[in-house]
Parts: structure tokens; C-alpha cells; sequence
């Protein structure tokens, strides 16, 4: 195999690492809405990033979620401010085993880095656009509810919210009980993420693994319902409230990620085809492809 399984554990390490690092300040990377900065895009391609990246880029805390390459700062006659460190941007790539002939490809995750528009000089103003929120979340929300492909069926006859993966249908209690319409549909969001993992959509294993609590695939699935409903406030621009138990609810995925360094980034990779699914948006990874190659 070529060098290329070296980098993989150390991209794996490095992301663990930031997330890690973001959860000890107390901060839950895929609870936090990015409102005014937008969410995190290139500022040349106009490009949104996808998966984990969402989360690293976003919990920089920059005014705005603008991004470019050093090439690409370069291109506009900008340059880098004295002292500013740039940030990794993730990306799938695929390797085969040049030992062996007509040998399988395998999937590896490889960065690059990019910088934000607040550590760049001499960016035309006019280049920078300013974001705008969502004006109507919750006709978004019933937008992408409306139009999912191979809906689940979503009845009301209990007074709680979850799926079923074996009968294939979320439960949600009446929007009435929720505290806000915003509430509903951030509930409504996570159940529908879980319903991605049935054998007729994306057929994610685990989905089916999942009745122990607190085991490691039920870990796993609800972290990608997590993240995924994370995704989807994001695109439709409602703020779920902050999680009561904070400090549980924090020390409970750290003890995940600092056993396992692929927790994470797998289970972001999982969330966004599910969000995927649910947009019915198709993403080839030329098109990811395309960005790295203007780093270079």
C-alpha cells in the first residue's frame, strides 16, 4: 500500500482532536447555530462544505463563514495577515493497493487548508457577499418535510417522538406540546435522519443494532441523528434551545471519541447522506474533488 493509510490515521487524529478540544470548552460542535455568519461555503466557488467540515469550520466562530485557499487569496491580489494559521478542510479520496493487480479501491480522508476572509488583506469588498438569513424557517422545514423522497409515514398516537425502523414509521406528539413550531421540527428532523438508515433508503448499519442502550451502535446511529438534524436547522435556519444537562451530555461523547478517532468523522460522513437523502440531492465526489484540486 502507498503512504497514503499514514495520512488517513493522521486526519482522523487531527479532527478527533479539534472536536475534542471544542467539547472540553464546554461547546457541542453539532448544537450550535451559526445564524448571522452563514453557513460555512467558499467564498469563490460559492461551494457549501459538507460533513464534517460544517462543524469544523463553523465552531471558528468568524463573523462570516466565508473560506478560501491560499491559491485562491492569491488569485484576487490578497494576501494572508502576519500570524494567521489556516484550517483544514477534509475531503474523500481513493486509493488501491498498487501491490496487487485489478485490487479494490478504498476510501480515504485526506485535507486541505483554507482561510477565513477575516485573516485576509486587500479581498475586494464587492467579492464578499452579505449572508442573509432563512426569512421563513418553518415553511423550509415543511418544504423539505413535503418533499422527501420515500417518506416514512408520521402518525400521533403517542405522546412521544421516535422511530420504528421494524414498521418503518416516526411517531411525533401533536406540535402543540412542543414549546415552539422551531422545537417540532428540530424533533421531527432527528426521527427522520434515523429513518435514512432503513433497508429501502440508505440501509445504514447499526439502525437495526441499536436497541441496546448506551451500547456502541446506538451510540453511533443517534450521533448521526444528531448531527443530521443539526444539518437540517441549519438549511431551514430554526434554533433549537440548548440541551439541559450540558455537562452529561458532553462527558458521554467524549468518552466515545477519545476511545475510537473514527467516531466521529464517520458518523458526519453517515449524517450527510442522510441529509442528502432527505433533500433528494445526489453528490458525486468529483465535485469535492474539484475544490481540493484548486488548493494544490
Amino acid at each position: 500500500m502507498n503512504n497514503s493509510t499514514s495520512e488517513k490515521r493522521d486526519v482522523y487524529t487531527i479532527v478527533t482532536d479539534r472536536i475534542i478540544e471544542i467539547l472540553k470548552k464546554g461547546t457541542i460542535p453539532w448544537k450550535q447555530p451559526w445564524g448571522e455568519a452563514g453557513i460555512p461555503q467558499n467564498l469563490i466557488s460559492r461551494r457549501v462544505y459538507r460533513g464534517m467540515n460544517i462543524m469544523l469550520l463553523a465552531s471558528l466562530g468568524y463573523e462570516q463563514n466565508y473560506f478560501l485557499t491560499y491559491s485562491q487569496i492569491k488569485e484576487l491580489g490578497a494576501s494572508v495577515k502576519k500570524d494567521e494559521q489556516s484550517h483544514i478542510v477534509t475531503y474523500w479520496n481513493w486509493v488501491e493497493d498498487a501491490e496487487k493487480a485489478n485490487s479494490k479501491k478504498y476510501p480515504f480522508l485526506r485535507y486541505y487548508k483554507v482561510f477565513n476572509v477575516a485573516q485576509c488583506t486587500g479581498i475586494p469588498v464587492d467579492k464578499i457577499p452579505i449572508v442573509t438569513r432563512q426569512a421563513y424557517p418553518i415553511l423550509a422545514c415543511e418544504h423539505i418535510l413535503e418533499n422527501m423522497p420515500q417518506k416514512p409515514k408520521i402518525t400521533q398516537k403517542e405522546n412521544k417522538a421516535y422511530y420504528n425502523p421494524l414498521q418503518d414509521f416516526i411517531n411525533m406528539p401533536k406540535m402543540g406540546n412542543f414549546t415552539s413550531d422551531e422545537s417540532y421540527y428540530a424533533t421531527l428532523f432527528h426521527e427522520l435522519v434515523h429513518s435514512t438508515g432503513h433497508l429501502s433508503r440508505l440501509n445504514r448499519k447499526g439502525l437495526l443494532e441499536m436497541a441496546e442502550y448506551g451500547s456502541l451502535p446506538y451510540s453511533f446511529e443517534e450521533l448521526v441523528a444528531e448531527i443530521g438534524a443539526c444539518y437540517l436547522e441549519s438549511l431551514t435556519g430554526i434554533v433549537e434551545k440548548q440541551i439541559e444537562d450540558n455537562a452529561a451530555y458532553i462527558s458521554g461523547w467524549l468518552e466515545k471519541l477519545e476511545n475510537d478517532d473514527h467516531f466521529i468523522v464517520m458518523a458526519s460522513s453517515q449524517a450527510q447522506k442522510a441529509v442528502d437523502f432527505i433533500q433528494g440531492v445526489k453528490f458525486e465526489v468529483k465535485e469535492e474533488l474539484a475544490e481540493q484540486e484548486v488548493a494544490e
